[in-house]
């Protein structure tokens, strides 16, 4: 390939959540779609999962998760402000609103994120190279300064930020998602400048909330690359073509089955849907495979950039 346009980690997000995803996430691997993961520690099949990245040599970064499932942290699973009577965390939108009540313990924050860490290190033998949140937790806000300082007490140097260029022209995006994904955006760039002081690093460009499930195809990568180039370009006042760094997140995988995996609860509607089949066959199609090197986009890890 010539001089690429685009650097890209492509980051298969939920890896540990059950055998079938790990299965999907490593053929994808295999196939060239994907060139990262992100685990989550607390998941029923994340030591299969951190096997498998050592055996395939698959770049593994942490997905911290303070929103589904157990805490790793023992004394947290009980008494905590993170969880519910039943021991689980509040799930992604209860996570947030109890966050907006003022009822979370940012100390316990602090807590489980250091020890889903540990569990990281001690299932891989290595501190992740990135770090990122489940459901995008770790920009809400008073999480972000907690997980930016957790970062960067471990020198992890790299993070997610979910501001996506194109989400507010996406036509096919339903209301109740976009009005999700512009809370997100919102949260991420009020994160910026939190991250920035601790010195973390994130791609130029994040691409992913458009492209989640069915709504992943060829023409909407295609899509979701030229925003990208367009934006480097407002962006690149020189007459040099710069190089663009990228992370694209999808959700690759085999459909789960109703009774396996998940974080303690057993896995969502999500895991279980086509949808997860549906981004595996799309990322591996070799149409897709043209379209980067039509378009000079370099897939790459985290440390690559």
């Amino acid at each position: 390939m010539p001089q690429p346009r685009i650097m890209m980690v492509v980051t298969g997000d939920d890896f540990g959540y059950c055998p079938k995803r790990n299965q999907g996430i490593v053929d994808c691997f295999k196939a060239g779609g994907i060139s990262s993961v992100s685990l989550l520690v607390n998941a029923s099949a994340a030591k299969d999962a951190a096997d498998l990245a050592k055996r395939h040599g698959i770049p593994i970064g942490l997905h911290a998760n303070l929103s589904e499932g157990r805490p790793v942290s023992q004394n947290l699973q009980q008494t905590s402000t993170l969880v519910n009577g039943c021991g689980f965390f509040h799930g992604k939108m209860g996570f947030r609103q109890a966050l907006a009540r003022h009822q979370l313990s940012m100390e316990e924050v602090d807590l489980e994120l250091r020890n889903q860490i540990r569990r990281f290190r001690d299932l891989t033998g290595h501190l992740p190279h990135h770090m990122d949140g489940h459901q995008h937790v770790h920009i809400l806000p008073e999480v972000r300064e907690v997980f930016a300082q957790v970062l960067s007490d471990h020198r992890i140097p790299y993070t997610r930020v979910p501001v996506e260029p194109g989400l507010h022209s996406c036509p096919w995006l339903p209301v109740h998602l976009q009005k999700f994904y512009t809370q997100v955006e919102k949260d991420a760039q009020d994160s910026i400048p939190v991250f920035r002081r601790y010195g973390i690093r994130w791609p130029d460009v994040y691409l992913g909330l458009t492209t989640v499930g069915q709504n992943m195809s060829v023409p909407n990568l295609k899509r979701a690359f030229s925003h990208a180039l367009s934006m480097s370009n407002r962006d690149n006042s020189s007459s040099e073509e710069s190089v663009v760094t990228a992370e694209l997140m999808v959700h690759p995988g085999y459909p789960s089955d109703p009774q396996i995996g998940g974080c303690g609860e057993g896995p969502d509607d999500f895991s279980q849907s086509e949808d997860r089949q549906h981004e595996l066959n799309v990322l591996t199609d070799l149409s897709l495979l043209a379209l980067y090197h039509q378009e000079r986009v370099q897939l790459c890890a985290f440390k690559d950039l």
